[in-house]
């Protein structure tokens, strides 16, 4: 199993780092949309294994839709057009495509709405549906959508968006190692038994160490960096129990079986969907460089 864990990864890792620096926000907005839609639909076959059949098409579409809004507020995050004309409210700016997220939101609760009653399936399979579609959505599509806002913060994006990516990468190998080791007290045995609080601790550190690192690249103080370091990764710990508690729930031992000896995309990502909005919610909120 190790060696196919280290082998997805050696292939996977240079990928994804060549498009988080060098790719444009544009490329990563699509790359982000092809992950999204397929953990979305191993969340479906989660859904579908305890008789919760979502509106798939409908979620999906809503979820690209999300990707383009995070797209177009990183690249014009002031809505600024030729001449220096500012759409900022009004009709206007929906005649220009500029949605809000909540605007998205909103035209996904419609949509729901419609399907909901003009669907073919049993009226028993009415609230279900509605609800994985809906949980699927703000679960698992909008928090990963942080991941372009993130890339698009200027010259220090990318290297941000791949500081949240390391500090997970990093603290789930030396947990996984540490935990195989040494781990001897469960972390939440009723959710995923090969947890420890030994393991959680070193991928604790190993984040830090990653703050420590990135000092070199990431125009921050060192205080700062291990704050976010830390709080992303107890984040991504946080995001990885859930997706256990998904997968216990529907009776699944992993995702998918898209990525060997990693599971499906959704094993892979599951602690980048808290990650990443909580390094992006430090940096504009507390830390806020030159806001």
């Amino acid at each position: 199993m190790t060696w196919k864990r280290v082998a997805t990864a050696v292939v996977l890792i240079p990928f994804v780092v060549g498009l988080v620096l060098w790719g444009t926000t544009a490329w990563v907005a699509v790359i982000m949309a092809l992950i999204i839609a397929l953990a979305l639909w191993e969340y479906f076959a989660l859904g579908d294994a305890i008789g919760q059949r979502a509106y798939r098409f409908w979620t999906v579409a809503s979820a690209f839709l999300l990707v383009y809004v995070q797209w177009y507020a990183a690249i014009e995050p002031s809505y600024q057009l030729a001449g220096g004309l500012t759409l900022s409210r009004g009709l206007g700016r929906y005649a220009a495509g500029l949605l809000g997220v909540h605007d998205v939101f909103f035209i996904f609760v419609l949509g729901i709405a419609g399907l909901t009653l003009s669907t073919r399936r049993p009226l028993v399979e009415g609230l279900p549906a509605a609800g994985i579609s809906c949980s699927a959505l703000l679960l698992v599509a909008f928090p990963l959508t942080f991941a372009v806002r993130l890339h698009g913060l200027g010259t220090q994006g990318p290297r941000l968006l791949l500081f949240a990516l390391v500090i997970i990468w990093v603290g789930d190998t030396v947990a996984y190692f540490v935990g195989r080791a040494m781990g001897k007290h469960p972390l939440a045995p009723q959710l995923s038994p090969k947890k420890t609080w030994e393991g959680a601790a070193a991928s604790f550190a190993g984040s830090l160490l990653v703050a420590a690192v990135f000092t070199r690249w990431l125009n921050a103080p060192l205080a700062h960096l291990l704050a976010m370091a830390g709080v992303g990764n107890i984040a991504g710990q946080v995001g990885d129990l859930l997706e256990s508690a998904y997968k216990r729930s529907a009776g699944a031992k992993d995702s998918g079986g898209l990525l060997p000896g990693h599971g499906g995309v959704l094993d892979r990502i599951d602690a980048l969907i808290l990650t990443i909005p909580v390094v992006w919610y430090y940096w504009t909120l507390i830390y806020s460089p030159g806001m």
